[in-house]
């Protein structure tokens, strides 16, 4: 009976942690609101490196937007068609067949581009790609 307890006591406090890391501090939720205004159904996840990422729908438009634990907003990713990607990035990809696409703008103002060609590859908007993070 007592290893019952045991059990059943170490599976509701991994279960009670699990849930409370799919809720972001208030500061995240506070970011997220001011820079995203009348936002619905967001999705929050923790990302391994610690960022809080909301994922949502905005004017139609899949997106994303990762912060810091203490609200500092990171970027913005929107997810876009192929075409829409600038003509030296589409030009790197010819002849790769193209998932998906992305345009991500950075907190310190530069945007990327990202493709999904059996991994995600990110490009400047010269089409230089642009080393990989560790996430």
């Amino acid at each position: 009976m007592k290893k019952i307890l045991f059990l059943l006591t170490l599976c509701c406090g991994v279960g009670f942690s699990a849930i409370a890391q799919k809720s972001p501090p208030t500061a995240v939720v506070a970011a997220f609101n001011k820079k995203f205004k009348d936002v619905k159904g967001v999705e929050w996840g923790k990302e391994k490196n610690g960022e809080w990422e909301a994922e949502f729908k905005n004017n139609g438009l899949e997106m994303s937007a990762n912060f810091s634990a203490d609200g500092k907003w990171l970027e913005t990713e929107t997810e876009i068609k192929f075409a829409e990607l600038p003509a030296a990035v589409q030009a790197a990809l010819k002849g790769k067949k193209v998932g998906e696409a992305a345009k991500i703008v950075r907190a310190d103002g530069t945007t990327v581009y990202e493709a999904e060609v059996h991994q995600d590859l990110i490009f400047d908007a010269s089409g230089k790609l642009q080393p990989q993070s560790k996430e």
